[in-house]
């Protein structure tokens, strides 16, 4: 099976790092899952892959397990406690206090305390046999579908159970190397709901607060099992998913079911956001690629973007400014709805991960170089 190296940008979601390494190695990954974060005064420094907030707190995420947060609008910075040291992916708070981590060797924290310590809820393992769990069950539905069906209907049942095989041996296979397919983005409506999503067509869901999780693939339709990048709740209370080749879904019963919706471009989506105004969707990714949508992606227009560089995640400001980022220290401000972009690419060149809206109109970002503050537009306020 294929392995995609680099979903975002460096070390954000390299998922062959941890997919391609042989059976052998299952044992440094299962380490570096049960050995905590070390902590260093250069976490800020570091690779950052994602930003919130929670309250007025921002908290961030990054490589080695390090979770920082900022009281003071990022002037400053502590170190979250964490139990493992794994590249973190994505950050989201339910509410003030419940906040939800996810990353490399699909692991899923939980923090209640704003983000200050943090305790492991789910790895690679426990995902992957509740996986393989469903596929099972799946099979054995349809085979006895295959039985009752029609002759002419059969055939492509059978194709069907044939995918399904196939991603179930995958999973196997998975297993016997380790805990190896990260989880790249995560949502919770409030501190009991939510959803994770990931490599290979994982998407998980919760009701109470991430203690138990069911395997919600079955639910959106893709066969060929592409990676989901991002989810995101956007005005109106739609949910939206993006990923690979083009994939976008969306529920308007907060995640119960999924439309898969057409898509003008059909390469790697790595993000998606709200612009503020009611079924409003703008998603984006590969080569620059920007999708605006104002009927929840029934259709869909290609926004211009004159520096093509990748583009990694997005944040609306209060006065309905959006800012996308990227790699190439790509930072996009559209002051039009996500209409047009205004680009700007920093003088360091180093890849922006995440971004969050500060009060006024500066921004915080993260991302190869660790935190930088700045003004509207990306620009070094020094």
């Amino acid at each position: 099976m294929a392995k995609r190296f680099m979903c975002e940008t460096l070390g954000t979601a390299c998922l062959g790092l941890s997919m391609a390494l042989a059976a052998p190695a299952a044992f440094a990954l299962a380490d570096i899952i049960e050995t905590p974060a070390r902590p260093t005064e250069l976490a800020p420094q570091s690779l950052l892959t994602d930003a919130t907030r929670a309250g007025d707190r921002i908290v961030s995420v990054g490589e080695r397990g390090h979770v920082i947060y900022s009281d003071d609008q990022g002037q400053s910075w502590a170190q979250a406690e964490v139990p493992v040291a794994v590249t973190l992916t994505a950050v989201d708070f339910g509410t003030e206090q419940h906040g939800w981590v996810v990353g490399h060797s699909g692991v899923v924290l939980h923090s209640s305390d704003s983000g200050e310590t943090w305790e492991l809820q789910l790895d690679g393992i426990q995902a992957a046999e509740l996986v393989i769990a469903s596929k099972e069950d799946q099979i054995a539905e349809l085979e006895e579908r295959i039985e009752q069906a029609p002759e002419e209907e059969k055939a492509d049942l059978e194709w069907a159970l044939d995918d399904l095989f196939f991603a179930l041996e995958n999973t196997q296979a998975d297993m016997e190397i380790g805990p190896v397919n990260p989880f790249l983005d995560v949502w919770f409506e409030d501190e009991n709901h939510g959803f994770v999503v990931g490599a290979y067509g994982m998407i998980l869901r919760t009701q109470d607060g991430g203690q138990t999780w069911e395997d919600w693939a079955p639910k959106l339709d893709n066969p060929t099992n592409f990676h989901y990048n991002s989810i995101t709740e956007v005005a109106g209370g739609a949910l939206v998913v993006v990923g690979e080749a083009g994939q976008i879904h969306v529920s308007v019963d907060g995640g119960e079911s999924w439309e898969k919706r057409e898509s003008p471009y059909d390469g790697s989506l790595f993000g998606v956001t709200g612009t503020g105004r009611v079924n409003e969707v703008l998603a984006f990714g590969l080569r620059g690629n920007t999708l605006l949508s104002t009927d929840l992606g029934r259709s869909w227009t290609m926004v211009p973007n004159e520096g093509g560089a990748t583009l990694n995640n997005a944040a609306v400001a209060e006065d309905g400014r959006i800012t996308l980022v990227g790699n190439g220290g790509a930072v996009l401000m559209s002051t039009n709805n996500g209409e047009s972009f205004r680009p700007y690419f920093r003088n360091d060149r180093e890849g922006v991960m995440g971004v969050v809206p500060l009060p006024g109109t500066n921004l915080l970002l993260v991302g190869e170089g660790g935190v930088e503050i700045t003004d509207a537009r990306g620009r070094n306020l020094n």
